[in-house]
C-alpha cells in the first residue's frame, strides 16, 4: 500500500498564453499531506481490475489517471494480473493535484511491484504523458515549476516547523472556469527566490495567485477562507493551484 499525498502551489503566475493553447507560469510546488489517498496493489488471475472507495464522481474508470498510468506500462512492457484500488480523500476539483499524485504513485508502484526495467528519469517521461503536473509527485519533493508547469527545478525548502492546514469549501473549480478570468501577465518576481530568501510571515508581500481575483468573485466563499486564516493568525494563506483549496501557513 501506498499513501499518496497532495501539493500546494507558493504562488501562481500565469505569464501568457502560448500559441499551442497552453500557459506559461511560474509556481513552487510543494508537497503536504493534510489530505492523502491510499493505493493499494493485488496480485489477480484476470488481466487488470480497478476500484475505487470513494463518494466522489470520477467520471468513467477508463479516464481515470491510474488506469492510464497501467495502460501505459502495459503497452511497454506487457504487465497484467493486477487489482488496483484506489481509497480516495484529496478533494477533486481542488488545486491540489490528487489526481496526479495518485497517477504517478501508480507508475512507481507498478514499477516496482513488476519489478520494470525503468529509472526515475523514466518514469517522468511516463508522468508526463499523463499531465504537465504528474512528474512533480514522482521525486515529490520542492520544486520551482515553470513551462506549463512542466520544467521542473528543485529547491531546498522546508516547512516542516510550521502548522499546514487546508480547507476545501463545497464547491470546485474547473480548470476551464479558472483560465476564463484570468489575465497574463510578467512578473519581476521569480516566486523561487522568494521562498528561498524571505521569511515566511512576509510572504504575503510578494507571492500571489494570478487565479484569486476571478475565482474569489465567482466564489467569495475562497476569500472569506483565506480571511479567517489570516484572522486566526495564519502567517501565509492563498488559494491552491486553480482553486477551490485555500490553505494557510501558521506557527506550530
Amino acid at each position: 500500500m501506498s499513501i499518496v499525498n497532495c501539493k500546494i502551489n507558493l504562488g501562481l503566475n500565469i505569464i501568457r498564453k502560448r500559441a499551442d493553447g497552453y500557459h506559461d507560469l511560474q509556481t513552487v510546488f510543494y508537497p503536504v499531506d493534510f489530505f492523502t489517498d491510499q493505493i493499494t496493489l493485488e496480485d489477480i488471475p484476470q488481466d487488470f481490475e480497478f476500484v475505487c472507495d470513494s463518494a466522489q464522481d470520477l467520471g468513467a474508470q477508463e479516464d481515470n489517471l491510474c488506469v492510464k498510468a497501467f495502460r501505459l506500462l502495459q503497452r511497454d512492457y506487457g504487465i497484467h494480473g493486477v487489482r488496483l484500488a484506489l481509497d480516495k480523500h484529496i478533494p477533486t476539483g481542488a488545486g491540489l493535484g490528487g489526481g496526479s499524485a495518485d497517477a504517478a504513485f501508480t507508475l512507481k508502484m507498478l514499477a516496482q511491484h513488476f519489478h520494470l526495467p525503468v529509472d526515475t528519469p523514466t518514469l517522468k517521461q511516463y508522468a508526463a504523458q499523463l499531465g504537465s503536473d504528474v512528474p512533480f509527485f514522482i521525486d515529490n519533493t520542492p520544486v520551482f515549476a515553470t513551462g506549463r508547469g512542466e520544467i521542473m527545478t528543485p529547491i531546498e525548502l522546508d516547512l516542516s516547523m510550521y502548522d499546514i492546514r487546508i480547507v476545501k469549501p463545497e464547491v470546485s473549480v474547473s480548470t476551464r472556469e479558472a483560465y476564463a478570468g484570468v489575465h497574463p501577465h510578467e512578473s519581476d518576481l521569480n516566486f523561487a527566490d522568494v521562498v528561498r530568501n524571505v521569511p515566511v510571515h512576509e510572504w504575503k508581500n510578494y507571492l500571489y495567485n494570478d487565479f484569486e481575483e476571478s475565482v474569489f468573485k465567482i466564489h467569495p466563499q475562497t476569500a472569506e477562507i483565506k480571511k479567517h486564516f489570516y484572522e486566526q493568525g495564519a502567517l501565509y494563506a492563498a488559494m491552491s493551484g486553480s482553486g477551490s483549496a485555500v490553505f494557510g501557513i501558521f506557527p506550530k
